[in-house]
């Protein structure tokens, strides 16, 4: 997993991230397996995703996140998140 805290604006546009999807989810616990690479842009909210055999990462509104393909977690979403989302 990658997190770019506070990437540029101009990556931001580059990416086309304001016309990706956006998913919302409010504060709750889950497991999540990702079946393919997915670049996500947090709006709002904070998270803890632990990935399987590995340490917790913070991420948090403001970040640029790339989860890579088949990597199994848990998430456990601290406060609502809304983010942008692509999957490759």
């Amino acid at each position: 997993m990658i997190v770019e805290h506070a990437p540029a604006k101009d990556k931001l546009v580059s990416l086309s991230v304001l016309s990706w999807p956006v998913w919302e989810c409010d504060i709750s616990e889950f497991p999540w397996a990702y079946d393919s690479r997915e670049t996500c842009y947090l709006l709002a909210g904070e998270v803890i995703v632990t990935p399987d055999g590995s340490e917790p990462v913070k991420i948090q509104a403001g970040d640029l996140v790339v989860f890579p393909a088949w990597m199994s977690c848990r998430w456990n979403g601290l406060k609502a998140v809304r983010k942008h989302y692509r999957f490759d």
